[in-house]
């Protein structure tokens, strides 16, 4: 029997990258999968997002463990939208135990618009509430919640991942800040309901965001036009473990853990996959 066998989930950003393989672990452990994705691009955001035939792909690969996959495209930015999409899933499964407040966009532009600020909030914080306050009618004693933070919840709003990346940069990293505290007062909330909230901060992920043009700019400053090869040269300093970041996979394994009865008693956690990143951000003072 699988780890979350029975349950039912839900995922923002099921598109690609974390959400895609959240989606498929959790399928392959015994969950059917309410997938989400806006599936267009944002103006502010100077890489390519996902497209409908990738939430077709993550659905394939749920089928794929014997699952069954609903997808929906809806934006997390639409409270109503996003509520609907989370009800219309419910209806077709008849249960949620499972949230993956996950999308994001990482809009790393030095000098770019004031709005790039908005949309990092809007996207990677509201976005959050969003998707959480839409599910919580349908949860039960037993439920999970998990956000997706990152590092930079751990590094200054104004920097992400010490380099200046713009006012999208700023508006990701106080976004992330911002959710590691919502899931600690949350989780007190719901606490006395047995309903656990939890939060995964990865470091850099090898997903399209990490290799995205804007991306290797931020960490290359020093180069007009930096390669994905002059990125990785930099990419490993942000962390104690030498390593230029983690898999998909490395984080799926932990939102499993957490998404599972065997983490029935773990709630209000920052959980970090961070190769030890926070370590070099916030140095131990004994």
């Amino acid at each position: 029997m699988g780890r979350v066998e029975g349950k039912v989930a839900v995922i923002s950003g099921a598109a690609r990258g974390q959400g895609r393989s959240h989606a498929r672990l959790l399928a392959a452990e015994g969950a059917d999968i309410i997938a989400i994705d806006l599936c267009q691009d944002i103006a502010t955001n100077d890489y390519p997002l996902a497209r409908p035939e990738d939430l077709d792909e993550t659905a394939r690969l749920i089928e794929k463990e014997g699952r069954k996959a609903y997808t929906v495209i809806a934006d997390v930015r639409d409270r109503v939208a996003l509520s609907a999409a989370v009800d219309a899933g419910v209806a077709e499964f008849g249960r949620l135990d499972i949230v993956l407040a996950n999308a994001g966009i990482a809009p790393l532009t030095k000098g770019g618009p004031q709005q790039a600020f908005v949309d990092a909030v809007d996207v990677d914080l509201v976005g959050v509430l969003n998707l959480v306050h839409s599910s919580l009618k349908h949860l039960k004693a037993g439920a999970s919640i998990i956000a997706t933070g990152s590092l930079a919840a751990s590094l200054s709003s104004g920097n992400t991942s010490g380099m200046d990346a713009g006012p999208g940069g700023a508006g990701y990293g106080f976004a992330k800040q911002v959710v590691s505290h919502y899931v600690n007062n949350l989780a007190l909330q719901l606490a006395p309901e047995f309903i656990r909230v939890n939060a995964v901060h990865p470091t850099n992920v090898n997903t399209d965001m990490l290799h995205s043009t804007p991306m290797y700019r931020a960490f290359r400053p020093d180069l007009e036009n930096p390669t994905r090869e002059d990125a990785e040269l930099t990419f490993p300093l942000m962390n104690a473990m030498p390593v230029p970041y983690v898999e998909p996979e490395d984080v799926s394994e932990a939102v499993l853990y957490l998404a599972s009865d065997a983490a029935r008693y773990v709630t209000g956690q920052q959980l970090r996959i961070d190769a030890g990143g926070a370590l070099k951000a916030i140095p131990w003072s004994g």
